[in-house]
């Protein structure tokens, strides 16, 4: 079954200097979008129930209530179901959010970033540090039981002071989730045509990480690398099923999905989605790349990787196939054991592209 469906908004007023995601400031073809991005849905979509709807982008908020219900109206879901929003602070209004409870929408994903308006300009951020207080009121005002903020680090002028105090006002706010992600610089942002100075180097970069690991964990649970939530019913149940590899649809420009073992990524080019948005292209995993999304996956997440429910599921065993790799970093100390299998330590998440290359073939 598939009971996940991943929406990608492409729309933005601005395009942030550190964004490489496929979005753009172009509202006027909103229309043409959504006719596409509906009948893609109904082409492939089998109207089984969905436990996990999410919005993403780009800037989902900017689409109207009467956009976003055409879109939902397309699905079977009920009140149980996690749909989730992602929103910029300077667009939510209580009514909105009032409109968007209406509709089913029950979960708001914040791009907060920082609390510094001189940091949050370096982004081109369109949104200020009282636009984020604000749209924390009225999240809560309306009622929603279950939002999340996002928060960068090794940012340009970030030092581990600065970063110290971002965690504290995110601390003070009434949040049961944050997400956390480290500055890069990827092809086709404006940071990688123009590079930002007084980059933190590495070596900060970890200490922030680390920082941020011990203090948010005093009032969290850090159950995948980059994610804490306040409790198990606030985890992103969304991601949840990237990382333990469920199915789920992919809709829209550049989207990607998993079904049977068969990835897909939509076209990038706006013109041939439009025209053609049914045309969807497969990669069949092989048994062995199986197995290795199953370890680069699991490892992600807290509670590591589970050695007899992928022994019985591949009929292998995971432990002996790895052996070399498994000793080698739990000598090392950036592996331990638990009661079900292997999980990364802390200074092994932080060495965690170096470390998982070792299990690909």
């Amino acid at each position: 079954m598939i009971n996940c469906t991943y929406l990608h908004i492409p729309f933005c007023t601005t395009k942030c200097f550190y964004c490489a995601f496929c979005s753009f400031p172009l509202l006027r073809l909103k229309n043409d979008y959504i006719g596409a991005l509906i009948k893609e849905i109904k082409y492939y979509y089998k109207n089984n129930y969905q436990k996990t709807i999410y919005f993403g982008g780009g800037t989902p908020s900017l689409l109207n209530i009467d956009e976003l219900e055409k879109i939902l109206n397309c699905f079977n879901f009920d009140k149980n179901t996690s749909i989730t929003l992602e929103a910029n602070p300077c667009e939510l209004t209580r009514e909105k959010l009032e409109n968007y409870k209406k509709l089913g929408i029950n979960r708001i994903s914040l791009g907060v970033q920082n609390f510094d308006d001189d940091i949050l300009k370096s982004l081109n951020r369109n949104h200020t540090k009282n636009d984020i207080f604000n749209a924390v009121e009225n999240i809560l005002c309306v009622g929603f039981k279950d939002f999340s903020i996002d928060l960068m680090y090794g940012l340009a002028n970030q030092n581990l002071k600065q970063w110290e105090d971002t965690l504290n006002i995110a601390l003070g706010l009434d949040i049961n989730h944050i997400s956390l992600y480290g500055l890069k610089i990827e092809k086709g942002t404006k940071f990688h045509k123009f590079p930002p100075k007084n980059l933190p180097d590495n070596d900060i970069q970890a200490d922030m990480y680390k920082l941020a690991c011990e203090m948010l964990s005093e009032k969290f649970k850090h159950y995948e690398f980059s994610n804490f939530a306040k409790s198990e019913k606030h985890y992103s149940k969304h991601n949840l099923a990237y990382w333990k590899r469920e199915n789920y649809y992919g809709f829209g420009l550049s989207a990607s999905g998993f079904i049977d073992n068969k990835r897909y990524t939509n076209t990038v080019n706006f013109k041939n989605y439009t025209e053609n948005p049914t045309g969807q292209n497969y990669e069949v995993l092989n048994f062995q790349e199986q197995i290795e999304e199953e370890i680069f996956l699991g490892l992600r997440l807290s509670e590591g990787i589970n050695f007899s429910y992928l022994n019985k599921k591949y009929n292998i065993d995971i432990y002996k196939k790895y052996e070399k790799q498994f000793e080698k970093f739990l000598k090392a100390g950036f592996m331990q054991k638990t009661k079900n299998g292997i999980k990364l330590t802390l200074e092994g998440v932080l060495l965690s592209n170096e470390i998982l290359c070792e299990f690909i073939d």
